[in-house]
Parts: C-alpha cells; structure tokens; sequence
C-alpha cells in the first residue's frame, strides 16, 4: 500500500506546524512517488473522457527478473549436446511440447503453446548484446536502458515517450516502484500500486487537505509534493469503482492442469489489473508488469517449471480477457530476461549466469514462428551461448510496429529489425 506518511493531530495544528515544513516533510516521500499519483489521479476519468480509440496499438512488456534459463525455456531436445551439458537437469523428449527445428516448450507453458498452435507466438533466439554483463544489476539495466556500450540514464521506452505528448497515463508501470525502463528525460512513465491507495481521513485528511492547497510562492519540489498530496486524496474515488469491477471474463481460456502452475499469482494480479484498465479504456499505450524469482542456482527444474507455467497461464489467460474488451486486435505482450544461463548444469541441480536467450512476441499483430539463428551449444564463448539476434533488433521491431515510431528516435541509427509482425 502506498501511505501518506503519518502525523500526528498536533504536528498538523496550524500554530506548529506550518505549510512549509509539511510540504518539506512530505516532499522527500511523494516526490519520488509523483509520478505514481499523477498516473493513478486520471485513470477512470481519462478511461471516459479520453478513451483510448480502438484499433490503437498496446505494448505489454512483461519483465523476468533473476535471469531465466532459456535453455529449458525453449529446449534443443534433439541436440544430444543439450542432454551431455545437463545430465541430471535435461527434460525427457515426450514431457515437451514440440514446436519445429528440434525445439519444444517447457511442459508447464501449455498457454503459451496453444497460442503458438494459433501462430500468435514469435520466438527470437540467442537474443543478448555485445561484451554480456553477469550481472544482475548491469545487465538489466543494460537492458531497460537499450544501450550495451554507454551508460544511460533514461529508459528506451522512456525515451520513446520524450517523443509523446506530455500524458503521464501514455505508459504505466504496475507496482509501487517505477522501473529505469520508463524513465525518460523530459517525461517518465507512471508506477500504478497493486494495493491501491490509504488516505488519510478525519481531522488528520482535511489538515492535509489544507495545507497541500497550492501557493505561487512554492518551489518546483514543493509544488510537486502539493500537487501529489492533493492528487492523493481525488485518486481513490476514481480508481477505486475501476479496480474494484471483475476483470473480464472470456469462455475460453485455458484449462490449467497442475503442472501448469495454476491460480493466482502476483503477475496474474498484475495482468488483470491491467486487464481492466485497458477494458475500462484508459489511454494508456505502453504497460510493464514483472515476475521475480528466475535466479536458478539450485534445484532448478521444479522451480522454473513453476515460474514459467505462472508466466504462460497468466498471459494467455490475459489475452482471452482482451477478447471480451474488443481490445485483443490491439494487444503486443513482449517478454524478456536480463540474461541466460550457462550452459553446462552447476553442482547443484542449476545453472550459473549466463549471455543469450530467447525473447517472445505475443499477440494478434506477431506473425508466429522462429526468428534469429538457434545458437550452437556446442561452440560456445567461454561457456557461454553467442549471442546470435541483438535485442536492439527486437526493440526498433517493437517500436516501430506496435509504438508507430521511428527507432532511430529511441534508438539512434540502429540499422537490425526482426521481421516478426504482420505487414499492416
């Protein structure tokens, strides 16, 4: 939950504690959090007033933090080098689900396989960058910033919305943190909290009230923290009839067996979250949700298994629910991991930080298939898989064929593209 910080009745008495050092007090907390509040300040109004017109393009980029093995994600099952590199942590040929060239899904992405049967899943292999960084941090902020050989401050999608309009609902992120991903120079995208909002009510309520009301004689840092109180205070009266509605509902999603790691999970909460919002119409572009947990240094296989069956059942489950919204024509799910593993099992029944993997393109628009060469697994750079497909490719793709921008605006003179959606 996102809360205002506490104060006591006395410290809002008007005698003691004067306008300027609430808005000092409570500048440090909702500065950082600005953006959060203004995007939450708008939703269900702007859903009405402002609805995102049909026909118009949605990114959902889907996060997977800890750094997922994709070589049990998408499995060489025919390569005997695969079975050799991980005896003790390979996966039997009739527990897969086959795709084409010798490649098969991890048996609890049964979701995900039937949107692959529907040609809506496009796989891009041995995606990685130059010189790949093992480390968490780095690589994924390597990867939100969408530059390998200098160091960024902004986001590419970020900066992809320094080239918008000012709207800070244009790109939403779920969760209470704003990831580097939607940090731009001129505008940054929005972080929605999935606990909703506790104000505060009562005496304590109209104090803030009060004493957030705006003064010409307010720094820009003051202005913000005044403007984000009072934003507090309208939000939960728009968004909370939004969120509190039932996602929709489609009658045919999926049936979730055991094995695929069924029922709720932070990103099926997520992805009908979002999943409302977009029903509802809010005129929101660009959404990023995330899944934690992908760190597999032991006991790999049950662990993953479940992770990826979250990741499969949630997304399919979410695009069924865009049937409903009219919306499911509009929809791109993108998902990706700040790195691989290695290639050859550790002690421990896991797999160490690797370099490349493989990227998904979800939706109506993708047309389905494989794309970027499978890499060798047996010529490998210091253990390591080559990077066969520069996520650059995948972003200008995604930029240009789901945002409608030209990627040299985001991403310079970057020439690779990775013809995975459907001419228009």
């Amino acid at each position: 939950m996102n809360e205002i910080p506490t104060m006591s009745a006395e410290q809002l008495g008007m005698s003691k504690y004067t306008r300027r050092q609430f808005l000092k007090f409570s500048g440090a907390a909702t500065a950082a959090t600005a953006a959060s509040v203004l995007s939450m300040n708008d939703i269900a109004q702007a859903a009405i007033t402002r609805p995102l017109p049909l026909g118009t393009p949605i990114l959902v980029v889907v996060s997977l933090y800890g750094g997922n093995d994709g070589l049990n994600t998408v499995i060489p099952y025919e390569d005997s080098a695969y079975y050799s590199a991980r005896p003790t942590l390979n996966y039997k040929p009739d527990t897969l689900l086959p795709l084409t060239d010798g490649l098969a899904l991890n048996a609890s992405m049964t979701g995900i396989k039937t949107l692959w049967d529907a040609q809506k899943v496009a796989i891009v292999r041995g995606v990685g960058y130059p010189k790949p960084d093992r480390s968490h941090f780095s690589s994924m902020a390597i990867w939100q910033t969408g530059s390998p050989q200098t160091h960024l401050s902004t986001g590419w999608l970020g900066r992809w919305l320094d080239n918008q309009a000012i709207d800070p609902m244009m790109a939403i992120s779920l969760g209470s943190v704003l990831p580097p991903l939607l940090a731009g120079a001129k505008q940054s995208g929005s972080a929605l909290p999935l606990g909703g909002l506790i104000i505060p009510a009562g005496a304590i309520g109209k104090a803030c009230m009060r004493l957030s009301t705006a003064s010409q004689r307010d720094s820009k840092l003051s202005a913000a923290a005044a403007t984000s109180m009072r934003n507090l205070f309208s939000v939960s009266g728009s968004i909370t009839p939004v969120l509190s509605q039932p996602a929709p509902l489609d009658d045919d999603l999926p049936t979730v067996a055991g094995g695929n790691a069924g029922g709720d999970s932070n990103l099926t909460q997520q992805l009908n979250i979002v999943a409302k919002l977009i029903a509802a119409g809010a005129p929101t572009k660009v959404w990023s949700v995330s899944l934690g947990g992908f760190d597999t240094h032991a006991n790999e296989a049950n662990a993953q298994a479940a992770l990826l069956g979250t990741v499969s059942t949630s997304i399919s489950k979410f695009l069924s629910q865009m049937k409903v919204s009219g919306r499911s024509k509009d929809i791109t799910v993108m998902v990706y991991s700040e790195f691989g593993r290695r290639v050859k099992a550790n002690g421990s029944d896991g797999t160490d930080h690797g370099s490349a993997g493989p990227m998904f393109l979800i939706g109506d628009r993708v047309q389905g298939g494989m794309y970027g060469d499978q890499p060798s697994l047996t010529k490998l750079i210091d253990g390591d898989l080559a990077v066969t497909t520069d996520f650059r490719d995948v972003y200008s793709s995604v930029i240009e064929n789901v945002l409608l921008t030209p990627a040299e605006k985001v991403l310079g003179k970057w020439s690779g593209r990775v013809k995975a959606f459907k001419s228009a």
